[in-house]
């Protein structure tokens, strides 16, 4: 009889500990300052692992009047960084010029203003409660 009651307490244990460690969030990245509502407002939701890969989570959102929100769900608490771009031919890439510049517009989670290419010190944040965020471009 010891037995079986300890048995459950023990699995009581172990669910209880498990649920603590399942919390998620929810992050709402909000891009409003798009140049014209052509094309989709891409965004991608990186971790240090997956930063300049394919991302942890990514959406892309219509644009209306400037305007585009994503909604990112069920985060585990960590480290992340957001990297939006204007797709105005919705060709799912960035497009580049012949002098490799950017011809669409970009932005990053924290809004840094540094050239060259996006930098995950730059751009990553914590979640650890829900969240929301303004990325310009």
């Amino acid at each position: 009889m010891k037995t079986i009651i300890t048995s459950i307490l023990l699995a009581l244990v172990s669910l209880t500990i498990n649920a603590q460690e399942e919390k998620t969030f929810t992050l709402k990245v909000t891009v409003n300052n798009a140049s014209t509502d052509d094309g989709k407002m891409v965004y991608a939701l990186n971790t240090a692992e997956t930063w300049n890969k394919k991302p942890y989570q990514s959406t892309s959102i219509e644009i209306k009047d400037g305007k585009a929100i994503a909604t990112f769900e069920n985060i585990p608490q960590g480290e992340y960084a957001v990297t939006v771009l204007h797709d105005k031919n919705n060709n799912q890439r960035m497009d580049f010029a012949d002098n490799g510049m950017p011809t669409e517009a970009y932005g990053l989670s924290n809004n840094p203003m540094s050239y060259g290419p996006p930098q995950w010190s730059e751009a990553k944040f914590e979640i650890s409660e829900n969240k929301e965020i303004i990325v310009r471009l």
